[in-house]
């Protein structure tokens, strides 16, 4: 899919971060745009940055089963079709397994994993009306590697991925491509968002936001633009970020250790980082 001059776009979490700036990158190709996320203040500030584009927005939460029917038919109401779904509505979860309760992993999972399920449940029929079509899920990094720290997140990112590999089988040769994305640290508010286990150490928690902080350099623009240049490459798998490729390296070279070495990676890093803004 090259033009996006007729397209008519899907985007979730679309009030902040990589969905904002892809509202932005398909707004300047000429597509339509369905902006959804649960925050209405921040959908129309991405609305407002549309300029003239041809968007409309939805309060909408992805992990609703309900809500997300009832979007999909709202958007058939007012745009008659749907060429491309970006799944990319997430949150993030401070705490160790041993730390995180049953609850919290349940929050988690219903918007990062069940919010793409109900994305693809609900708005498939539309996308397989069109000669071609694309779905887009945002996995992560931690899709690749299983780093200590991130249980609850890790396994709703391999999830996603693994849902996502699955269902391009099953849609293969039906017109509807699907596509699985891999960002590195992207410079958004999902991690000084995240939410802590209620058993988790303060301090803790603000040391690894400031990790993430040091570590996460690419904006959510430039995220954006390789997402796009992905599809219109018409890529299975979309890698943002040198760290997404070394850590892709590290799972295939090293696939039972891979989460150690990169949390020992990143220990160095940070220490180095430091190291250099107090010289």
């Amino acid at each position: 899919m090259r033009d996006f001059s007729n397209a008519i776009v899907v985007i979730t979490g679309a009030g902040s971060g990589i969905g904002r700036a892809l509202a932005r990158e398909f707004a300047a190709g000429g597509a339509a745009i369905a902006l959804a996320d649960v925050n209405s203040a921040a959908l129309e500030q991405t609305r407002g940055l549309l300029g003239n584009a041809k968007a409309a927005t939805y309060k909408v939460d992805v992990a609703d089963a309900a809500a997300m029917e009832a979007f999909a038919q709202k958007v058939q109401q007012d745009f008659g079709r749907v060429t491309i779904l970006i799944n990319n509505a997430g949150v993030a979860l401070h705490g160790t397994f041993k730390e995180l309760a049953l609850a919290e992993f349940e929050w988690l999972f219903r918007i990062n994993f069940w919010g793409v399920i109900h994305g693809c449940k609900f708005f498939l029929p539309l996308l397989r009306e069109q000669k071609e079509a694309r779905i887009v899920n945002v996995s992560s990094v931690f899709g690749l590697i299983a780093p200590p720290g991130q249980t609850a997140y890790g396994a709703s990112k391999y999830a996603i991925r693994g849902f996502s590999e699955s269902l391009r089988e099953e849609l293969r040769g039906s017109g509807v491509a699907v596509t699985c994305v891999h960002p590195a640290g992207i410079s958004t508010n999902i991690a000084m968002n995240a939410r802590a286990g209620a058993a988790t150490d303060p301090h803790g928690q603000a040391e690894a936001r400031e990790a993430f902080h040091r570590v996460a350099r690419i904006t959510p623009e430039e995220a954006a633009r390789t997402i796009v240049q992905g599809i219109v490459s018409n890529k299975d798998r979309i890698l943002i970020g040198s760290d997404a490729y070394r850590m892709d390296r590290m799972a295939r070279l090293f696939p039972s250790r891979a989460g150690a070495m990169f949390a020992n990676w990143l220990k160095k890093r940070r220490e180095k980082m430091v190291r250099a803004a107090a010289a």
